[in-house]
């Protein structure tokens, strides 16, 4: 599964008690977890050992998980409590039936793929150290969201103020056609293209 080496296969149950007991969690979130999780299965362990690469300055390994879903898809709460409660960096990857969905997390940010085939599931490993890898696998999860070339942080944080005026257009556009005041109308139209001015020099 995923086209990894078979070094780094681990295949080990984890059992949801194990996450309860270190992740910090309300009841609630425990119940979804209960009720929308079937298993948990630690399929990979990428680090120095296992794949040869040299571990980053950030990144010292990475654990590939499966989540097998009763449903297709997940609170995104289960997989922020599960990130904080394991000291590595994490590649989600939920399977419902026969499809699957990737997720990884940078910058407290969440990405993740379209659902496609379970048997289509491929992790590259691309980088010359474990800091790059994860790099590569964000941007290539992310679908073009995380800008090439600049620091990671700085494009999620640009991705995040992308996402924000393009909330902002929409929302100004739905007010736009329910106004019926002129004036008023003129006005949100100046704000409207002071938004997408900023959003194409953003995007520029």
């Amino acid at each position: 599964m995923l086209g990894l080496p078979r070094s780094t296969e681990v295949n080990r149950r984890v059992a949801k008690e194990k996450i309860y007991a270190h992740a910090t969690m309300t009841p609630s979130l425990r119940d979804i977890i209960k009720n929308q999780v079937e298993s948990i299965i630690w399929r990979n362990k990428l680090s120095d050992t296992t794949i040869g690469l040299a571990t980053g300055q950030d990144v010292k390994e990475i654990q590939v998980l499966e989540i097998s879903l009763r449903q297709q898809s997940l609170d995104k709460r289960v997989l922020s409590a599960i990130n904080k409660a394991i000291p590595y960096k994490i590649v989600f990857i939920l399977t419902f039936e026969d499809v699957a969905q990737t997720w990884i997390e940078v910058s407290d940010t969440f990405y993740c793929t379209e659902w496609y085939s379970v048997h289509g599931a491929i992790l590259k490993l691309e980088g010359l150290n474990l800091d790059t890898v994860y790099e590569t696998m964000a941007r290539n999860i992310a679908r073009g969201r995380l800008d090439s070339g600049k620091d990671l942080a700085y494009a999620v944080e640009k991705d995040k103020l992308r996402l924000k005026l393009e909330r902002e257009i929409s929302h100004l556009n739905k007010k736009m056609l329910r106004e019926k005041q002129f004036n008023k109308q003129v006005e949100l139209n100046g704000e409207l293209k002071r938004l997408q001015e900023e959003l194409e020099h953003l995007n520029g």
